[in-house]
């Protein structure tokens, strides 16, 4: 990964280097390779937009794995940053584990803020630099600096720049926001692979809010790492009794992995 960044102005001028880059098309959907989500979207979350992913505390990994996946998507091959808190924060990102989800750890700025007022500016610092792929916000508990003002100036800033932002809330409950989309994320069973190895990466995905759309959707998500997307033919729901908003009838290897440490390779820890 590279160095982290623990004040503005280190950040600053690490943005002011990345300008010779070229920048990211706005305006262009993400797909995600899931046929019914992506048509769903209308061919995939809106770039250049604010998006909000809530996560319990028993679901961080699966939180923080899907939002850099969605990131990592958004971003092609344009640098991407994590901004979060120095202290009181979960585990580390750990470079195997982001290697294991298909994401260069080279390509990873984290940007580590020492309070949330500190972190809220940065975002907007970085949500301007058009020459960036996306930018994920981590935020714990009730965050009570990222209200509905703080929420548009990130929109705006995401919005002007055509960078998209992933605003990571562990812990925390739904207040009035700007984000185009609100998700909540849970980690979802997958099933082992030949060998009994672990499953591919799997996220129950639920649309909270939608600005210009329909909400109260699920849908179970199966990351192929190694073709980069979520195609369908790695859904098993149908082999195992998944239904939109139900749960897996058969037991299963839980497969959200995570991209932290901690002891043991993060090809094998899920969350």
């Amino acid at each position: 990964m590279v160095e982290s960044v623990k004040t503005l102005a280190a950040l600053r001028r690490h943005i002011a280097s990345l300008e010779g880059i070229p920048a990211m098309e706005a305006g262009a959907p993400v797909a995600t390779g899931h046929g019914l989500f992506d048509q769903a979207l209308q061919g995939g979350l809106a770039r250049g937009r604010l998006h909000e992913l809530f996560g319990g505390d028993e679901d961080e990994g699966a939180a923080a794995g899907l939002s850099l996946i969605l990131a990592h998507l958004a971003a092609g091959d344009l640098p991407l940053f994590w901004l979060r808190l120095a202290k009181g924060t979960g585990a580390q990102p750990y470079g195997p584990g982001l290697a294991e989800l298909g994401i260069d750890p080279a390509r990873l700025l984290i940007g580590a803020m020492k309070d949330e007022a500190l972190l809220l500016r940065a975002a907007v610092d970085v949500l301007r630099c058009p020459t960036l792929g996306a930018l994920v916000i981590e935020l714990r508990g009730r965050a009570p600096l990222m209200d509905l003002t703080a929420s548009r100036r990130l929109a705006l800033a995401a919005e002007t720049s055509g960078v998209t932002a992933f605003l990571l809330r562990i812990g925390g409950d739904p207040v009035p926001s700007a984000a185009e989309t609100r998700w909540r994320v849970e980690a979802a069973p997958s099933l082992p692979l030949p060998g009994n190895a672990p499953g591919m990466s799997a996220f129950s995905l639920h649309l909270l809010r939608r600005r210009s759309g329909p909400d109260g959707m699920t849908w179970r998500m199966v990351w192929n790492a190694e073709r980069g997307d979520f195609g369908e033919e790695c859904d098993e729901r149908h082999e195992h009794g998944w239904a939109s908003g139900g749960r897996a009838e058969e037991a299963a290897l839980p497969g959200a992995v995570v991209p932290l440490p901690g002891g043991r390779s993060a090809a094998h820890r899920a969350a």
